[in-house]
Formats: structure tokens, C-alpha cells, sequence
């Protein structure tokens, strides 16, 4: 018989896992359940009714969190000459273009996002099947390739996160902290549902949301009320 800790018992207690919960009592939830050892992220996880294979236009993008995602970000910076110095100056972490490409094709990648500038891509190319499967290769689309490096580093330690629809139909994020005042987490939690609704046609459609749940690292998975976001 498999034993049941007294914290899985108590947050089993807590959580009816049929009923779908307002954004607020979902929060509320997760601020009351048992407490980690360390300050755990909160996440929320979108299922689509969308078949992947269907989908005209790509259902990723970036989003900015009001109060940010709490955790430090590791930004590299592909570049040279005089983008090299702002990018020093502007805070990044890794700053380099060459020497850096060569290290990452030796299999380095202890960075969360990696920012390049236009003319740096056709030698990034070559880093595809490292990064690739990581998500971690710099894209137009995600406002990660670009020549205004200082803006762009100033927006991703602000709290700016990318998104994108997975081939299970799903999406999800870390959207903040549990150690976040409540109000925080559900100001970053609703910003970043509905900025994936109102950025294409295809999630906006009435049936076009299965759920969304809303948990934290060691704790519930709580299913939202999607009427919530749709007004």
C-alpha cells in the first residue's frame, strides 16, 4: 500500500479536482497549500482543442509580465563590434560571437535565453540541432534577433517570456513566485492568458480553449473557470 504524506494528504483535502476555480480562489489556494523548502514557481498550463498539424498561423509569441517572473534570467548576447558593447553595457550575462558559438557547439548552454543580431545568423545556423531542442535559438518571431540589443535585454529581465503551442496542443509557462503577493500572481497569470487568446484568431474561438490550470512547483494543479477570459 503506498503511503500518502501528510502534505499530499492536506492538499488533497484542500482541492476538489472536478470543480473549476476563479483565478483568485485558485491563487488563494495555492498561497494556503503546504509550503516547499524553497520559493516555488508558479505555472500555468493552457489545452488547446486545436490539432497542431491544422494550425495556418503559429500560435507562439512573447509576452511581458507585469511584476516579472521572479527568478534571474541569463541572457547571451551573439553579436560584435559595437553591439558587443552595448550589450555589456545593457547587462547581459554572455556577450560574444565566434568564441561563443564555437563554445556552444561543444555543447554549453547554461543560459536561459540567447539574443543575437541579424548579421550574426547565418553563422548561428549551425547551432540549430544544439539549441533547437532547447528552445533556446534565437528567432525573429520572438523579438530575439535583433539590432536593438539594449531594448531587447531590458524587456527580458523586466519579466518578457516567449510562448509556444507544443505538439500535444498545449502551452504552458512559469508566470511568477508563490512567494509573489497574490494580487502579482494573478496580474501575471491573467496577462499571459490573455495575451495567447487575443494574439490569434484560432485560440479566441469559443471551443478553441480544453482548460487551463493553474499549479505550483510542490503543490495542486487547479482547473480555471475559462469563462473567466473570455469576456
Amino acid at each position: 500500500m503506498v503511503r500518502i504524506s501528510k502534505k499530499k494528504k492536506k492538499i488533497r483535502e484542500m482541492v476538489d479536482r472536478d470543480k473549476r476555480f476563479s483565478l483568485k480562489d485558485a491563487v488563494g489556494l495555492l498561497k494556503q497549500a503546504p509550503k516547499a523548502k524553497f520559493d516555488e514557481s508558479v505555472d500555468v498550463a493552457m489545452n488547446l482543442n486545436i490539432d497542431p498539424k491544422t494550425v495556418t498561423q503559429p500560435i507562439r509569441g512573447t509576452v511581458s509580465l507585469p511584476h516579472g517572473t521572479g527568478k534571474k534570467v541569463r541572457v547571451l548576447c551573439i553579436c560584435k563590434g559595437e553591439h558587443e558593447k552595448k550589450a555589456k553595457e545593457s547587462g547581459a550575462d554572455f556577450v560574444g560571437s565566434t568564441e561563443i558559438i564555437a563554445k556552444i557547439q561543444g555543447g554549453w548552454t547554461d543560459f536561459d535565453v540567447a539574443v543575437a543580431t541579424p548579421d550574426m545568423m547565418k553563422d548561428i545556423a549551425r547551432l540549430g540541432k544544439v539549441l533547437g531542442p532547447k528552445g533556446l535559438m534565437p528567432n525573429p518571431k520572438s523579438g530575439t534577433v535583433t539590432t536593438d540589443i539594449a531594448g531587447t535585454l531590458k524587456e527580458i529581465k523586466a519579466g518578457k517570456i516567449e510562448y509556444k503551442m507544443d505538439k500535444q496542443a498545449g502551452i504552458h509557462a512559469s508566470i511568477g513566485k508563490v512567494s509573489f503577493d497574490s494580487d502579482k500572481i494573478s496580474d501575471n497569470a491573467k496577462g499571459f492568458i490573455l495575451t495567447i487568446i487575443q494574439s490569434n484568431s484560432q485560440v479566441a474561438k469559443p471551443q478553441a480553449i480544453h482548460s487551463i490550470t493553474i499549479s505550483k512547483t510542490m503543490g495542486p494543479g487547479l482547473k480555471l473557470d475559462i469563462s473567466e477570459f473570455k469576456d
